[in-house]
């Protein structure tokens, strides 16, 4: 488990970016758990290599669980190469090749999932995608980051 503080002071909660490579789906729903998890001990962040919007389907299944992100927004990475980052935790094959280079003292973890948006088939079998990516997500939040304390 990851029991860090910030690099910057003994004050700062550690900064942790999700990266993926369209920031609509798989990053956004990490961003949103971590914060609702451990939201007192991390900055949970996201963005792509490639943004292009946040998935409704992505919306829906966090609001199945009380969370709204529908206020999130994709991001590029570049928003966050000038901002002090403790971990990286890249999402995808794709964002891990394309990811840029951070400071030695930024942690990497790599959690290849598919990408629940390139999923085909019916309604059923989409949002059934996004569920299985959510669950995934929250085991190895939970995991990596510690059990929440509520």
């Amino acid at each position: 488990m990851l029991y860090c503080v910030g690099w910057m002071d003994d004050h700062t909660k550690s900064r942790v970016l999700f990266l993926c490579t369209g920031n609509s789906a798989r990053s956004q729903i990490a961003e949103a758990l971590l914060r609702h998890f451990f939201g007192d001990r991390f900055e949970a962040l996201s963005a792509g290599v490639a943004p292009r919007g946040l998935h409704p389907l992505a919306i829906e299944v966090m609001r199945e669980w009380g969370i709204d992100i529908s206020a999130q927004r994709s991001k590029d990475v570049s928003e966050f190469l000038d901002q002090p980052v403790d971990i990286v935790v890249t999402l995808c094959s794709s964002a891990r090749e394309s990811c840029p280079v951070f400071p030695a003292r930024v942690r990497t973890l790599h959690w290849d999932l598919d990408d629940p948006a390139a999923v085909e088939g019916t309604p059923a079998e989409r949002r059934a995608a996004f569920r299985r990516t959510r669950d995934e997500l929250t085991r190895r939040i939970r995991e990596t980051f510690g059990t929440p304390e509520r």
